[in-house]
């Protein structure tokens, strides 16, 4: 006979485990997300915006804001998980350069990602994954502007070289939206 305890207990493990995995796994691709860089004009571009916003859309505010803080924490305790880690610092020193304030705005972005219900049309998905990205830019630009003044050109050092690859991100998530739902719902049982 069964015991339905172990049962229970088997099956919360299971689930522990299987949240462990998601949270390691995808702050294993924010990492990747953040190291490769795609040829784009006017300047390289990295996927961490996009990879953001889907963990937002897939697992929702609360899961996705765990991975997300579990990232940085990776990056405050030393690994080399954000862009230019080691050859730009590692640790606090980098989180706290002049990138800070974009890498806040993942938080926020993911967070905002996880609310918004994107089972609109094309172009409302548009709209709201550039709600989802805006953060990122509006954060970093604040902070940028705190470090270096904000007597220098903000917008153009902070946002401008970013906005073209920003609409691609954008659109890609917009095009690709309907299999990341079901993906999603079919990984609601789990998480």
């Amino acid at each position: 006979m069964i015991n339905n305890k172990s049962v229970n207990k088997n099956y919360i493990l299971i689930k522990k485990l299987f949240f462990i995995t998601v949270i390691l796994f995808s702050t294993f691709l924010i990492t990747l997300s953040a190291k490769l860089k795609v040829p784009f004009y006017p300047v390289p571009m990295t996927m961490q915006p996009f990879v953001i916003v889907l963990i937002g859309i897939i697992f929702g505010w609360r899961v996705g804001g765990t991975i997300v803080l579990t990232y940085l924490l990776q990056g405050a305790l030393g690994l080399p998980v954000f862009a230019g880690t080691p050859e730009k610092g590692i640790g606090l020193s980098y989180i706290l350069g002049p990138t800070f304030g974009y890498i806040l705005g993942f938080l926020v972005s993911v967070v905002i990602a996880g609310y918004l219900n994107f089972k609109v049309n094309f172009f409302r998905k548009i709209l709201l994954a550039s709600i989802c990205i805006a953060p990122i830019y509006i954060l970093g630009m604040i902070w940028l502007g705190s470090i270096i003044g904000w007597d220098k050109p903000i917008f153009d050092l902070g946002a401008k070289p970013f906005l073209l690859a920003e609409s691609f991100k954008v659109i890609l998530i917009a095009t690709i939206l309907p299999s990341v739902l079901k993906f999603r719902n079919k990984l609601k049982k789990f998480i």
